[in-house]
């Protein structure tokens, strides 16, 4: 497999990019066990408030490389589909994006402006700063938590739709060693 996409698939990067975003999103969601400040910030929840720090941090700056990409790659064309489809595709991709900067924006800064340091795994701790911002952009940190996953599935419902149903490549081309169907 091509590191580069080709007109009907995504390259080897763009693919585990992809996945490694899905699969650090699901993590960080998995351990984080939300709730107020006192429980969050608590020294026996601190291995696991680390983690899942560190785990958005790197979804950030992957988020970062993969956009720097996306401006080289080479893009599949969307296989033929109802007009309302394409832009539920492409509304649900920017959404996505939008999500996978803003969820974890809103998680340091409202860490930092609450009097928290954020700390991630090899870097130590950066922060806090002062302010009274933190406890409403922590509160909007897991409702958009929460949405992404929400988004995420129903994003993964329409790929195994298309791929079932329409029988048609949305799917194959971004899942490593799926055949292409059409």
């Amino acid at each position: 497999m091509s590191l580069s996409g080709t007109t009907t698939r995504y390259g080897s990067l763009a693919q585990a990019f992809h996945w490694l975003t899905a699969l650090l999103v699901l993590i960080a969601f998995l351990v984080s066990e939300g709730g107020p400040p006192t429980r969050v910030y608590s020294e026996a929840r601190a291995p696991t408030l680390l983690l899942h720090e560190s785990l958005g941090f790197t979804v950030f700056w992957l988020l970062v490389i993969r956009l720097v990409w996306r401006l080289f790659d080479r893009i599949p064309e969307a296989p033929p589909m109802p007009a309302w489809m394409e832009v539920a595709s492409k509304a649900t991709h920017w959404a996505l994006c939008a999500l996978l900067f803003a969820v974890p924006a809103t998680a340091m800064l409202g860490a930092w402006f609450g009097g928290h340091p954020v700390t991630f795994y090899g870097l130590g701790a950066i922060g806090p700063f002062s302010g009274t911002w933190g406890a409403p952009l922590a509160e909007i940190h897991g409702t958009l938590g929460d949405i992404i996953l929400w988004l995420a599935g129903l994003h993964a419902a329409a790929a195994i739709f298309h791929h079932v149903i329409l029988r048609d490549r949305v799917l194959s081309q971004m899942l490593p060693g799926l055949p292409k169907v059409r």
